[in-house]
């Protein structure tokens, strides 16, 4: 897969599969990312040794090149069945958790950001999901990690978890299922961001996350009842 696009800045990229033979850049421009980060929490980076197994075929990574620079790039993998599966945060029976996909990371150079990359890899990933073998994609993200929550919600994805995972950082568990729409109830809640115990509450209530928006100054996540 090949495929050029323009950027707002009227820069042309190129975004293709990558391979192993990219792996030294994609370490490079990750380190690049997380020096460039206030708050390194937001970022829960890969290793050298996870993102071998995606690229040996636990999964996919398109990335992004501008002038044969690689300036961005986003992952797709195929995770191992275990207590910390995404899919059990999502509520899914163990019979289903083999047809889990999670989005993972998306690196974006400083100098390019503002151009929508992470969404345009995000979209392109998710129409080369097999849907035969894949029902659902999972991914968590950071409150207040608001690029990174926009995207989710912008690619149809929905919150159904908040809890502490990867040891002590608390984490949104976002899930989408691809073989239909999310349906929700018309009653909406409208909750702080940093009120973590009332957005759980809301959560075990069976209401998921919608969206977000900044209301005086303060961002605040939407939850509606899923039926």
């Amino acid at each position: 897969m090949m495929k050029e696009v323009s950027l707002k800045s009227g820069q042309v990229i190129t975004i293709k599969e990558l391979s192993l033979d990219n792996l030294s850049e994609m370490l490079e421009l990750q380190q690049l990312v997380i020096a460039s980060l206030l708050d390194k929490s937001l970022l829960q980076p890969l290793s050298k040794e996870e993102f071998t197994l995606i690229l040996k075929g636990r999964g996919m990574i398109f990335g992004a090149f501008h002038d044969n620079e690689l300036i961005a790039f986003r992952a797709m993998l195929e995770p191992e069945i275990d207590d910390e599966h995404l899919g059990i945060d999502a509520g899914l029976v163990e019979s289903e958790l083999s047809s889990v996909l999670y989005s993972e990371i998306s690196n974006v150079s400083p100098e390019y950001r503002g151009n929508g990359l992470q969404h345009i890899l995000g979209q392109l990933l998710f129409e080369q999901v097999d849907t035969s073998r894949y029902r659902y994609i999972c991914a968590t993200v950071a409150p207040f990690n608001i690029a990174s929550l926009k995207d989710k919600f912008a690619l149809g994805m929905h919150i159904v978890s908040l809890q502490k995972k990867y040891g002590e950082m608390l984490r949104y568990t976002f899930v989408k299922d691809l073989t239909q729409s999310t349906k929700t109830a018309s009653a909406e809640m409208k909750t702080d961001m940093g009120n973590t115990h009332e957005q759980q509450d809301h959560l075990g209530k069976g209401f998921i996350g919608t969206g977000l928006e900044e209301v005086a100054g303060k961002w605040v996540v939407n939850y509606q009842k899923k039926l």
